[in-house]
């Protein structure tokens, strides 16, 4: 494997085994974290380290939290998710959960996103146990952010009731280790579409749920394409307008019955610019707009828009402190804003936070078959926390 370097090489637990052993665990978003969260409670717990997990109502999953250093306020904060996305349906030439390295890089779900970045801190976390610190280190883990940051809402609880909070927050999400400042917020919906059920051989006679749902994601891709068009753009984006995205379609019980009922859940990904309940009115509106003609021969028609759920965007202005502080731990000139959604906008908008994104890899690995990230940006990744334990050991 990779080679280590004496300043941020862990004497009682070596990088490379936690990294193997974090990929060990299948995390998939539907299944426990528990043992993974046992296995850091354990590691940490022998350098001195006191982690507390949040759990979830069935005790199935976990958040850790543990501060190393003075309990004070201030510090800063190394937030990951422990879990993945599935693997199933892909074509993987290395096994999915284990470590494997070769020709410079590390494979397994997860490798970028985002266990090599928890690998990271995780070791971090260990060597400053045995600095005096004159500044605290803070180590944030999730579940469930896979699925709509949806487990991370507990730790933040947590901390709002916390007498100290951290002065800054680094997720670790992969971006090359650049330091990235903004992200789109996200709201997940589904438009639920009733008809008339009736035999196929007089479907005309009925009303095809499905066709709503059809002509719903027309009216969807029309709205997308007058935002494209007309919209709010910010350049710092790989698509630099917001964005709606039909995911999942459903509705009927076999072909010779007409469908009374038919559902589509989509997403927006919205600017900082532009009003999400603006758009979201927008497209009620137009679910209302094809329903109504049909209201006098199908009184039930109907199109009902509901919120799954969402996260806030990520806005950290450039010149902000923490971005400030980061590049200089990386020796970064210039900054990104990313494709993704997070839990740093969670950590901003909730706790006041400031926060940016920052970790190894590349999300273009992210989610796929045979997913990696390079011994390089590993090596990379750990020379910066470790330059964040020597500045928390100077005071910040």
């Amino acid at each position: 494997m990779g080679t280590g370097c004496p300043r941020y090489w862990t004497d009682t637990v070596p990088f490379q085994t936690i990294f193997a052993r974090l990929m060990a665990f299948d995390t998939t978003s539907h299944r426990p974290n528990m043992d993974l969260m046992r296995y850091v409670t354990e590691i940490l717990g022998e350098a001195g380290i006191t982690a507390r997990l949040i759990l979830d109502a069935h005790g199935h999953k976990a958040n850790l939290f543990a501060t190393v250093g003075p309990d004070i306020a201030g510090g800063v904060m190394l937030s990951g998710h422990t879990d993945v996305v599935p693997v199933e349906g892909q074509s993987w030439t290395v096994p999915p959960h284990a470590l494997t390295f070769r020709e410079g890089r590390y494979y397994g779900r997860g490798a970028a996103d985002m266990k090599g970045f928890v690998a990271c801190a995780i070791e971090a976390a260990l060597n400053a146990a045995r600095r005096p610190l004159k500044t605290p280190l803070h180590l944030a883990l999730s579940y469930d952010e896979e699925i709509g940051c949806m487990g991370v809402h507990s730790l933040i609880d947590l901390l709002q009731a916390a007498p100290h909070r951290p002065r800054f927050c680094i997720v670790g999400e992969p971006t090359g280790l650049q330091v990235a400042t903004g992200h789109k917020g996200k709201v997940a919906l589904r438009a639920t579409c009733t008809g008339r059920e009736g035999h196929s051989a007089l479907a005309p006679m009925a009303l095809n749920a499905l066709h709503l749902a059809a002509d719903f994601i027309t009216a969807l891709r029309a709205l997308q394409a007058e935002i494209a068009a007309t919209g709010a753009q910010d350049g710092d984006y790989d698509v630099p307008y917001t964005t709606i995205h039909a995911g999942i379609m459903t509705g009927g019980v076999q072909v010779n019955i007409v469908p009374n009922h038919a559902s589509v859940d989509f997403e927006i990904r919205a600017l900082a610019q532009d009003d999400m309940e603006a758009i979201i009115a927008r497209i009620r509106a137009a679910a209302g707009a094809i329903v109504a003609p049909l209201r006098d021969t199908f009184p039930e028609a109907d199109i009902h828009v509901a919120r799954l759920w969402d996260y806030p965007g990520l806005g950290t202005p450039p010149q902000a402190e923490v971005v400030q502080f980061v590049k200089s731990l990386t020796g970064a000139n210039g900054t990104m804003k990313v494709a993704f959604g997070t839990e740093g906008g969670l950590f901003d908008a909730r706790l006041g936070i400031p926060t940016v994104v920052c970790g190894p890899g590349s999300m273009m690995q992210g989610h796929k078959p045979d997913e990696y990230v390079s011994a390089e940006q590993i090596d990379r990744c750990r020379a910066m926390l470790a330059t964040l334990v020597d500045r928390l050991e100077q005071g910040l």
